[in-house]
């Protein structure tokens, strides 16, 4: 339907230039009588316009250089090396050559944190995904007044720096004074009233995942509201007139339209769970028994904690090897949708 209205669009509009006459360079001339300049004219008009970019583009990337590339080295050689504390007070290099990564990839505790970093992130954002989607549809159909409100309650939830937020949820969960074991008292779960919510696993989870979400949602459903607002809404009236219902419309309008907003959305908060830290590590830093960390937190751990340097820039570094390979995934699905859409225009 979007195609149609866009070809009804250019068939109504005039191929006119200024003044209704026929626009410069399609088969007749200009304002000037002495018709389109020479072809070394304009390679020499354009010159400078093909620089621009470039120019512009020179201090974000000195920037990305300095703050970004440089450190990226540093991390990358240090890698290479055997750097304890003794190393690191006597001011001696030990290179190990790729030591340290087979040291890793041979590690049975390496492959259990990653795999247990893909479920946490799958998990994670399926959840951010579906609730955001939902509250961005219901925000397209409150009242003005109504989806005002929720609009800054998402915002300042948006808004909340990370630290501020995990301390509350350390508050909320706390296993004396927290108010949610108050409620699950007062609702009849009396076992509830002294739970340890970082004592295990499982619920250790459950808290970080409570705290990931409601972090994300906000950015979420924002974005998708803003993006409904620019779906033509003679698109959704053609889709009732033939009777669709609510899913349908959502499956045959909504969805195809925002596709690329879903892609975009998905990408990103796949990278941002995925190299979540302080949440994490300020819930429970890993714990129990090291049982709730992540890759980012498990190279702070060997890195850090452990005082293994060279060890830790290596897990760094296999971390954002398995980042850059879901880039590239994300990047093939964005080409091989709009050879797609190229392909049916």
């Amino acid at each position: 339907m979007a195609v149609q209205l866009d070809d009804a669009a250019d068939k109504a509009a005039p191929r006119t230039g200024k003044g209704d006459a026929p626009p410069a360079g399609r088969g007749g001339r200009g304002a000037g009588s002495s018709g389109t300049p020479s072809a070394p004219a304009r390679r020499t008009a354009s010159a400078p316009a093909r620089r621009t970019p470039y120019l512009l583009l020179l201090p974000a990337l000195l920037a990305t250089a300095v703050f970004l590339g440089w450190p990226m080295v540093r991390n990358l050689l240090l890698s290479f090396q055997n750097l304890n504390m003794k190393e690191l007070i006597q001011h001696l290099t030990d290179w190990r050559g790729t030591g340290n990564y087979q040291e890793i990839l041979g590690s049975e505790q390496f492959w259990r944190v990653t795999s247990r970093t893909v479920v946490f992130t799958a998990v994670n954002v399926v959840l951010i995904m579906v609730l955001g989607v939902l509250i961005g549809l219901l925000l397209a159909r409150l009242g003005t007044t109504v989806r005002l409100v929720l609009s800054a309650a998402l915002v300042l939830a948006w808004a909340m720096p990370v630290i501020a937020a995990t301390t509350v949820f350390q508050w909320l969960f706390d296993s004396r004074y927290g108010v949610v074991n108050w409620v699950l008292d007062r609702l009849g779960w009396h076992s509830m009233a002294h739970y340890d919510w970082v004592g295990s696993q499982l619920s250790t989870f459950f808290v970080i995942t409570v705290l990931i979400v409601w972090q994300s949602l906000p950015f979420v459903a924002l974005n998708l509201y803003a993006a409904t607002t620019t779906i033509p809404k003679e698109l959704y009236e053609a889709a009732r007139m033939d009777g669709a219902g609510t899913w349908k419309v959502f499956t045959s309008v909504t969805f195809p339209f925002l596709k690329p907003f879903f892609l975009a959305t998905t990408f990103l908060e796949i990278i941002w769970v995925f190299k979540a830290f302080p949440q994490i590590f300020a819930i429970n830093q890993g714990g129990p028994d090291r049982l709730t960390e992540t890759l980012p937190i498990y190279a702070f751990t060997e890195g850090v904690g452990n005082l293994h340097f060279g060890m830790g820039a290596a897990i760094s570094l296999l971390t954002i090897v398995v980042l850059l390979a879901m880039t590239a995934y994300y990047l093939r699905l964005t080409f091989k949708q709009e050879q797609q859409e190229e392909n049916g225009l």
